[in-house]
């Protein structure tokens, strides 16, 4: 969207060709009667003070708000504020920056805080990679994880009113007025660089034919191997760039929404409370703080989530009914009594999607190098596995690698 957004307004004509029945991809917001406000089934928060997503947001007129909270911790059947005081973490940090060659996070953990005092650490880490970074301890970047803790407004989490779809809409009406066409419900399936511009051979068997093609899609339909429903077949065959693709991280993530008849969290001292984290199978759980509101929002990534992956939507709510009965000390049946709206978002076998977002593993860099280069000047890339810095994986990365894109694009013209 930010790539057709810059490139028409350049003056370029652009057609979107979108697999799915809706634009957005991974930004998706629900608006219906089954939640009583609308809920974010992708993208959430503005992850800091981000400069390209709060331009866009203000030059559209668009309001975003601090979504804070207190973070909370449940352990061994009791619900407190978390400390940050934790054992070994200033070692941790001392080790981090002491660094010289870039290993995976679990490689530095065992060459550094392998013996058993630090169980607690290791695992507090390797927590935090998998609900965050929804990333593969054995493979992600310790350098990347070191610039991503090193960020002063980390703190500073943002919402948009009305949710993300408003800035995909503000996007969409800038695109139709500058002439883009969108079609929807056309996934692409061959792309054909041998002669003469680009051939898009969609699903149907149509083709299109243009100067140039942005490949957009998500690392994890790249990654796809032939033959899956998604896959994208090139001809000539790309090896070194799909070689590329291969050594980049993607990781995997279900996203769980529950409404309530009262916000039961809300007990005590806990009225600010913005998150939780756990040991329970769904462990992460964030609130709608500061609105008020009765949905509770479950994050399950990482290895945990690829591995409940083929679970259905009434087994993955039993699981964050469980793990809510043991984080709050209530009862299966009381849960499931004051329970009024439920939805499952699975995107690791979304076939458009296939996992979450993308996280830096040691040879990302070099990947990205590669396919930042355009192919015979005809094929590019852009998605927010191409950013590089402590925003991966954002919305921000996204806008940051189409504007890149369009400007490469408007440069060799």
């Amino acid at each position: 969207m930010m790539a057709a957004y810059q490139l028409s307004r350049s003056g370029k004509k652009v057609t979107v060709i979108e697999a799915r029945d809706r634009i957005g991809g991974r930004i998706h917001t629900l608006n219906n009667s089954s939640f009583s406000s609308e809920v974010e089934l992708g993208a959430e928060f503005i992850h800091g003070n981000l400069p390209l997503t709060l331009e866009l947001l203000q030059e559209a007129g668009i309001n975003y708000y601090p979504a804070g909270g207190e973070m909370w911790q449940a352990s061994n059947g009791k619900l407190s504020r978390r400390s940050w005081d934790m054992p070994g973490w200033g070692e941790l940090m001392t080790a981090l920056f002491e660094l010289k060659e870039d290993i995976s996070i679990a490689a530095f953990l065992e060459n550094n805080f392998g013996a058993s005092q630090y169980a607690q650490l290791r695992a507090s880490v390797i927590g935090f990679i998998a609900g965050y970074d929804t990333a593969d301890p054995a493979r992600a970047s310790t350098f990347a994880l070191r610039s991503e803790w090193q960020q002063d407004d980390e703190d500073d989490q943002y919402r948009i009113s009305g949710g993300y779809r408003q800035l995909i809409a503000y996007l969409e009406r800038q695109c139709k007025a500058n002439g883009v066409e969108f079609l929807l419900n056309t996934p692409a399936k061959h792309i054909d660089w041998i002669n003469a511009g680009v051939k898009v051979t969609v699903q149907s068997g149509d083709l299109f034919l243009s100067d140039r093609v942005v490949i957009a899609v998500p690392l994890g339909v790249l990654k796809a191997e032939t033959g899956q429903s998604a896959s994208l077949l090139f001809e000539p065959p790309i090896a070194e760039y799909q070689k590329a693709v291969q050594l980049m991280g993607f990781g995997a993530i279900i996203k769980l929404l529950l409404e309530f008849k009262t916000p039961f969290w809300e007990n005590g001292d806990a009225e600010k409370i913005g998150f939780i984290l756990s040991d329970e199978v769904i462990p992460t759980w964030w609130t709608q703080y500061p609105v008020a509101s009765n949905i509770l929002t479950g994050w399950l990534g990482g290895l945990p989530a690829e591995a409940k992956k083929e679970l259905n939507e009434l087994e993955l709510l039993e699981l964050a009914l469980q793990s809510l009965a043991n984080i709050f000390n209530l009862t299966l049946s009381e849960l499931r009594d004051a329970l009024i709206a439920f939805k499952a978002v699975n995107w690791t076998t979304d076939p458009f999607t296939l996992g979450s977002y993308a996280y830096d593993t040691v040879e990302s860099k070099d990947a990205r190098n590669v396919l930042r280069q355009a192919i015979a000047g005809k094929i590019f890339f852009a998605g927010e596995y191409l950013y590089e810095g402590p925003a991966i994986g954002t919305v921000e990365a996204a806008l940051f690698s189409g504007n890149a894109v369009a400007e490469q694009i408007i440069n060799l013209l």
